[in-house]
């Protein structure tokens, strides 16, 4: 038997993995994929049980999508038996079929699980993929919740995913869809954290952690940026009593002089607006404005515990948005550490702000072969794809295309828009070298032209906004649980895999 049980202190889920050898469940629940033809899988696992004939009363034919549950007796126990059908005309995806069900069992008290696949012919990597999808379809945030609160519930506790090579499939979680679902996790729980436990500073310690598992992390303060004449940044945070931060972080997997690849994370731990106060309804989701800085903290966390072979730097710029005496104007005229100023005309288009200073500074001390920047950037970005697509944005078409196939392979979808002159106009201002707001017409994408200003012509770079994809009040993906989705992870590791490791 092989297993991977999952204790980290960072993590709020308790569920664990176990990948073994195939035979019937004893205790739970049991899922079982159905290969061709409607006596296949369930009958050899539970032959005595008469799931043939419950089969037969569902209509259920082994056709792909068809499914029915019942209770067996196995032995001394009573197991829930789900059986869904493999289907054989398309590619079965085996980690949407088990977090689906996983998903289902919520609530139920169920707390063991066991996933047929030898019965097919589920790859280890199929296998890997099933345990993923369980542990997304099962996490829950329950840090702040009570004993007596917890005691109500009896979520699912272990699963085990039962295949012809268990030693295989093992390999394959540890080597990459373990670290992945570990990234995904720490994304979420950052993203579900209260703005009173995630702030600049203890944002800042919390990812200082990181160091105990081989990431080289550095924390500058306001002092550091004000002599990097980080304006832009820090007449963000001005108005909070919570200092500011920036946050490097270096995974040094690859060969000693190559180019790194550069994620910049948008880190606004709370978004009050500022001066530009926003409205009191929602404004506590305003929390997760932090999304773009927790998938490259999730995914730098990923990249290290799957030993990934490439050089990644991570940079996030940490502030709070808070309105006071002190605050920055609707107005005001800040110079950037690019040397190029800025005329605010609104205190709640912040995030720009921020990503301006941390790329200029990662671009020109690092020189990275790529730069990808994620924030929780616009409202308009929603307007215009919903909750499916983060938006992308890109100087550069290759660019643009290797980020386009990660997001299909890794299930973190994007869809490009343009940047064109015509928009970055919008931008100009008579008082300073730009404003930073284009108006109503196109928010997504003059937000985009502000961030390019600040690149360069010679680094390709592109600007995710996940404002729809980060943080969801409702949610259709069984894999998704909680408000924080932790997108963005997959999506990374699954761009650096490809294009950034030997």
């Amino acid at each position: 038997m092989a297993t991977s049980d999952n204790n980290s202190a960072d993590l709020t889920e308790t569920v664990t993995v176990t990948f073994v050898k195939d035979e019937a469940a004893t205790q739970g629940a049991a899922l079982v994929i159905a290969d061709h033809g409607k006596n296949s899988g369930y009958d050899r696992l539970y032959p005595n049980a008469g799931l043939d004939a419950v089969a037969e009363a569902t209509g259920f034919k082994g056709k792909s999508g068809q499914k029915f549950s019942t209770f067996v007796s196995n032995g001394d126990a009573t197991v829930k038996v789900y059986v869904r059908a493999r289907g054989t005309s398309e590619t079965f995806d085996y980690e949407m079929a088990v977090a689906e069900t996983a998903k289902a069992m919520t609530g139920s008290g169920i707390r063991n699980l066991t996933i047929h696949l030898g019965g097919s012919d589920a790859t280890a990597d199929d296998a890997a993929r099933a345990a993923l999808g369980a542990r997304l379809a099962t996490y829950a945030f329950n840090r702040h919740k009570s004993k007596a609160t917890l005691s109500k519930t009896k979520p699912l506790a272990a699963v085990h995913v039962a295949t012809d090579d268990p030693d295989a499939a093992q390999k394959a979680y540890d080597n990459y869809y373990g670290p992945i679902g570990d990234g995904i996790v720490f994304a979420r729980d950052l993203v579900n954290e209260p703005p009173n436990v995630i702030f600049p500073a203890n944002y800042a310690a919390r990812l200082q952690t990181l160091s105990e598992i081989g990431v080289e992390v550095e924390v500058l303060g306001e002092a550091e940026m004000e002599a990097l004449g980080m304006w832009a940044l820090l007449g963000v945070g001005v108005g909070s009593e919570r200092e500011s931060k920036l946050v490097v972080m270096h995974w040094n997997g690859g060969k000693k002089g190559d180019k790194p690849a550069m994620l910049v994370g948008k880190g606004v731990t709370f978004d009050s607006g500022g001066i530009s106060l926003k409205p009191g309804a929602n404004m506590w989701d305003m929390k997760g404005d932090m999304g773009g800085s927790a998938a490259v903290s999730g995914t730098m966390m990923a990249l290290a515990k799957r030993k990934a072979k490439a050089n990644v730097i991570g940079i996030i710029g940490m502030v709070e948005n808070m309105p006071d005496g002190r605050a920055q104007n609707p107005g005001d005229i800040v110079t950037s550490m690019s040397g190029q100023t800025i005329e605010v005309q609104n205190t709640d288009a912040e995030g720009r702000l921020v990503l301006a200073d941390a790329l200029h500074y990662g671009i020109t001390k690092y020189k990275p072969a790529a730069v990808i920047d994620l924030a929780t950037l616009t409202g308009a970005i929603i307007i215009a794809l919903g909750h499916d697509h983060a938006g992308l944005f890109s100087n550069d078409d290759g660019l643009a295309e290797q980020i386009s196939l990660a997001g299909e392979a890794s299930t973190d979808k994007v869809w490009r828009l343009p940047l064109a002159k015509s928009y970055d106009k919008l931008l100009n201002s008579p008082n300073a070298d730009m404003k930073n707001i284009g108006g109503r017409a196109a928010g997504s994408i003059t937000a985009a032209q502000f961030l390019k200003r600040f690149v360069g012509k010679d680094t390709p770079w592109a600007h995710l906004d996940i404002a729809g994809t980060g943080m969801k009040n409702q949610r259709t993906d069984p894999r998704e649980t909680t408000f924080g989705t932790g997108f963005g992870v997959r999506l990374l590791n699954r761009w650096i895999a490809d294009n950034h490791e030997g």
